[in-house]
């Protein structure tokens, strides 16, 4: 079992930047995958990144090329998402996820979540 908290939201200007925290607890997450979600009202959850733990290799949705970037602290068993410029579009709860499979993106891919931090971005 995998336990995750997700943190860093908030309110923020459109054009400034956010960086979303997720803690992982419970087990080692190697080999698991890790992913960052986001859903906003009346949305269906979408992906936005992953990481696989243990090599670091990063995956994007094509719409989230650019100024999204998934990192990975080993020691910390920490995810981060960084987001630059940031859009009233992006207005959005972010989800953290861990997968037991490699190399996937896709919601239903993941096993555990997080419950989600809000980012709210005002134009």
């Amino acid at each position: 079992q995998v336990q995750l908290v997700e943190s860093g939201g908030g309110l923020v200007q459109a054009g400034g930047s956010l960086r979303l925290s997720c803690v992982a607890s419970g087990r080692t997450l190697n080999p698991y995958s890790m992913g960052w979600f986001r859903q906003a009202p009346g949305k269906e959850r979408e992906s936005v990144a992953a990481i696989t733990w243990s090599s670091g290799t990063r995956y994007y949705a094509d719409s989230m090329r650019g100024r999204f970037t998934i990192s990975r602290d080993n020691a910390k068993n920490t995810v981060y998402l960084q987001i630059d410029s940031l859009k009233p579009e992006d207005t959005a709860v972010y989800y953290c996820a861990a997968s037991r499979l490699i190399g996937v993106t896709a919601p239903h891919q993941f096993n555990f979540w997080g419950k989600g931090t809000l980012v709210t971005v005002s134009s």
